[in-house]
C-alpha cells in the first residue's frame, strides 16, 4: 500500500470515534509544527522570507492585555504552536507516555478537557504575573508564550494525584508519578527568574494547578470536565450531517433504575482508584483491571 494512504488511513483513524484523545492531541501539534517550518523552509528558499516572528505571533499568548483582547483565538492556538525541534519532541513524548496512563484510568474523554483547561489556567497565571509584578514591566508588552506544555503539565499531576505510587521507568531509574511531578513544579518555581523562560515557567505551574484540582473535585464526585464536553459536543453536532430520523419502540429502564446503577458503578470505580493510590497499580485483581479496562474506553 503506498505511504501516502497508509498515512491519510491512520489519520483518519486517529480522528475516528474510537481515536485515542492523546494520539489526536499529538498529530495536531505536529501538523500546526510541520507548518511552521514549512513556511519558513520556502521562504528561505525563494528568498521571500517571512518574519517568522509575526508568523508564529499571531499564534502566540500575548502577556499584554490589550495585545490579547485583540487576539482571543490565541487561548487556543497557543496551546498548540511548536517552532523548535527539541521542544515538540519532548512535550510530545511526555503527552504520550503520561497521557496514555491517564487515559487508562478515566478514560478517553477527559483528556482534552484536562488539556486544554490546563492550557487556560496557565494562560491565566501567565498573563497574572506579567500584569502585576514589577519584574516584568519591561517585557509585558511584548512577551509572549507557545507550546503544549502548560496542558501538559495539568494531564501529569492529574495523573500523579491520582495514582501517586504508580511507578514509571526513566532510563534505567524507576520513580513515581508523585516524585516526578514534584521534580517538575519544583523546577518551574525556582526557573522563573533563572532563565530566558519565565513565562513558560509560570504557564506550567497554572496548568499543574488546573490538574491537581481536577482530581481533587473529580474525587469528590464534581467532574469538571462535563460542560467542556457538553460545549463540544454541540459544536461537533452543528456540523456533522443530520441522519433521518427513524421511530422504533424499546422497553426503557426507569430513569432511577438507571440513576442506581450509575451510582453503583462509581463506586466500584472510586474503591478501585482508592485501591491503586493506597497499594499501587499490581495489587488489582485481573477483574479489577478489567473494569477500569472497560471504562476507559466509555
Amino acid at each position: 500500500m503506498p505511504t501516502e494512504n497508509f498515512l491519510i488511513r491512520e489519520i483518519k483513524n486517529t480522528f475516528s470515534p474510537s481515536g485515542k484523545m492523546v494520539s489526536r492531541l499529538i498529530v495536531v501539534n505536529i501538523i500546526v509544527f510541520l507548518v511552521l517550518r514549512l513556511i519558513s523552509l520556502f521562504g528561505d528558499l525563494s528568498g521571500n522570507y517571512p518574519e517568522m516572528d509575526n508568523v508564529i505571533a499571531y499564534l502566540a499568548l500575548p502577556s499584554s492585555l490589550t495585545r490579547l483582547l485583540h487576539r482571543p483565538w490565541t487561548l487556543i492556538t497557543y496551546a498548540f504552536t511548536h517552532f523548535e525541534l527539541f521542544h515538540i519532541l519532548f512535550n510530545m513524548l511526555w503527552l504520550f507516555w503520561i497521557g496514555s496512563i491517564l487515559t487508562e484510568f478515566i478514560g478517553n474523554k477527559k483528556i482534552l478537557p484536562i488539556y486544554m483547561m490546563g492550557s487556560w489556567f496557565g494562560a491565566a497565571l501567565y498573563v497574572l504575573f506579567y500584569n502585576v509584578f514589577p519584574y516584568f514591566k519591561d517585557v509585558v508588552d511584548v512577551s509572549t508564550c507557545i507550546g503544549a506544555s502548560a496542558g501538559i503539565m495539568s494531564v501529569i499531576l492529574a495523573t500523579a494525584v491520582l495514582l501517586p505510587d504508580y511507578t514509571i521507568m526513566i532510563f534505567i531509574w524507576s520513580i513515581r508519578l508523585k516524585w516526578l511531578a514534584a521534580i517538575f513544579v519544583g523546577i518551574d518555581i525556582i526557573s522563573i527568574n533563572f532563565d530566558g523562560n519565565p513565562g513558560g515557567h509560570i504557564a506550567h505551574l497554572g496548568g499543574a494547578l488546573f490538574g491537581y484540582i481536577y482530581i481533587a473535585s473529580y474525587r469528590n464526585g464534581t467532574d469538571l470536565s462535563l460542560w467542556f464536553n457538553n460545549v463540544a459536543d454541540t459544536i461537533v453536532s452543528l456540523f456533522s450531517k443530520k441522519k433521518k430520523l427513524k421511530v422504533s419502540y424499546m422497553k426503557t429502564e426507569p430513569k432511577v433504575s438507571v440513576q442506581k446503577k450509575d451510582e453503583a458503578k462509581q463506586k466500584v470505580i472510586d474503591s478501585i482508584l482508592d485501591k491503586i493510590s493506597k497499594s499501587g497499580y499490581e495489587s488489582l485483581s485481573a477483574e479489577e483491571k478489567e473494569i477500569l479496562f472497560k471504562e476507559s474506553r466509555n
